[in-house]
């Protein structure tokens, strides 16, 4: 396993729509694990494929504990099926948006199939943290960013901190 490399705003990358994958092979297998020590290394809960420049629609999560042993997820080519009518709100972050956090109301339960790493599909109930996290990571596959939903003031505020930090690393500055 290697850690790969998380790109951030103001990447243009990030804003892409994810390709379906056509099947799960040895190279893809090697990226899911790739992924998920990147993700725990971050340290993070979810990471989706775009968010290491990779446009495909793959993302793992793991919402264990910090005193439980790791239990990640994959999901390849997520889909929501259903979302509940019911509300919640979590803060969230981004591994792509560092050290920015913004509370988010997104439906409180969902339904998703996906194929897990094994080619087996499966459906998924999920509720709480972890239905947050799916949705957010799913989210990302469409080009989607959390930040998308919170009020446009605040969302400026931060794609332009954000804009000048990459300026002053030296990387150039990319409209979103």
């Amino acid at each position: 396993m290697s850690l790969r490399h998380i790109i951030t705003l103001p990447d243009p990358k990030l804003r892409l729509v994810s390709k379906p994958l056509e099947r799960i092979d040895a190279a893809l297998t090697k990226l899911i694990d790739d992924m998920i020590h990147t993700m725990h290394d971050a340290p993070g809960i979810g990471l989706a494929a775009i968010q290491i420049a990779e446009p495909i629609r793959l993302l793992v999560v793991d919402v264990a504990r910090k005193e439980d042993p790791p239990a990640p997820q994959v999901f390849v080519n997520p889909e929501i099926l259903w979302r509940s009518d019911e509300r919640s709100i979590y803060e969230e972050g981004c591994l792509s948006i560092p050290e920015y956090y913004a509370e988010v109301e997104r439906p409180a339960s969902i339904r998703v199939r996906a194929l897990d790493r094994d080619g087996v599909s499966r459906e998924v109930l999920a509720d709480g943290l972890l239905a947050t996290v799916l949705q957010h990571e799913i989210d990302h596959l469409d080009g989607v960013l959390f930040i998308d939903h919170i009020s446009k003031l605040k969302r400026d505020r931060v794609i332009k901190k954000f804009q000048k930090a990459s300026k002053r690393s030296g990387e150039g500055s990319h409209v979103l």
